[in-house]
């Protein structure tokens, strides 16, 4: 018999980190909120906002056994209702811009890809 097909793919993510204060900055920074912390098993958590339950949500990590990649899985972020607000802070904040905002086909909205402060490439999506 077959399991019946999830919601979503994705259910958390976790980007990883070497230096946490310069990656929460910098994600703090280019998102504009205050990143909470967590501790768990040794590893130092900061979690990107999500409604519990409802959105799907994930975190910056810093521990053993996490290195930060940039030829690795790609995970793409909500840029909120238009990226290019996200992108404008991005250099600003220590990291740099892959791939400028790019529309995709079929309505299906925007994308850019940035590098953050710990060397990951990392995806942006709105709808505008």
């Amino acid at each position: 018999m077959k399991t019946a097909m999830p919601k979503n793919a994705l259910s958390w993510f976790e980007v990883p980190v070497s230096n946490f204060e310069r990656a929460k900055n910098f994600y703090s920074t280019i998102f504009n909120y205050e990143m909470p912390e967590m501790s768990m098993d040794g590893y130092r958590m900061g979690i990107f906002p999500h409604i519990q339950g409802e959105g799907i949500g994930g975190a910056i990590v810093q521990g053993a056994n996490v290195a930060p990649s940039n030829g690795g899985t790609l995970v793409y972020l909500d840029g909120g209702p238009d990226l290019q607000a996200v992108l404008e802070r991005i250099d600003a904040a220590g990291g740099s811009i892959v791939s400028p905002k790019m529309e995709l086909p079929d309505n299906m909205g925007y994308f850019a890809l940035f590098s953050d402060t710990e060397g990951n490439k990392v995806g942006l999506h709105s709808p505008q």
